[in-house]
């Protein structure tokens, strides 16, 4: 089996990255996802320009998001740099594909996620950043329950231009 069903919502799963996916992370890394991901400035080549996404450190815990209907895989999401000690950790998630997005797979993966974080690996505050001009992302992230908690003002270059970059988080007891 190419993905296994680690966590598994309504329309997607989350199953543990495949090795055997490279090609597909590195066209989309090399696309428009990469855009919003804050990776835009990057050229990918090989797998070993991957090696953050398929040997993770020990403070991550990074997930394929598969469609349950084809067993399609749309894009990835983790929670990393976590902290045991202080309970915390940042989100970060991409969908590859245009054709997926706008459609809730998305917000789907990440209530997975944050589930997973919040009354699994006991975490209390989960955060992540955005940049400003990625209103369908702050969209998504407020449906779900994000808050803006802070602002670096023209924090990415970005296009010729300077961008703010947004942090939001949510709390154990906000989920």
């Amino acid at each position: 089996m190419k993905y296994y069903k680690k966590i598994i919502g309504k329309r997607l799963y989350l199953s543990p990255v495949n090795g055997d996916d490279a090609e597909i992370y590195i066209t989309w890394m090399n696309e428009t996802a990469a855009q919003d991901f804050g990776q835009y400035h990057l050229v990918v080549s090989s797998k070993s320009d991957l090696k953050w996404l398929f040997e993770p450190p020990a403070d991550m815990q990074r997930y394929a998001m598969v469609l349950l209907d084809g067993d399609i895989m749309i894009g990835s999401v983790s929670i990393h740099n976590i902290d045991h000690l202080n309970r915390n950790a940042f989100l970060g998630i991409f969908i590859g594909e245009e054709e997926h997005r706008s459609k809730g797979y998305g917000a789907e993966a990440i209530r997975l996620i944050l589930a997973f974080g919040f009354n699994t690996l006991n975490l209390h505050n989960i955060m992540l950043s955005v940049n400003a001009d990625n209103m369908q992302g702050i969209a998504c992230y407020k449906k779900v329950g994000f808050r803006e908690v802070g602002r670096r003002r023209e924090w990415v270059f970005k296009n010729g231009k300077y961008i703010d970059r947004i942090y939001m988080d949510m709390l154990a007891r906000e989920f």
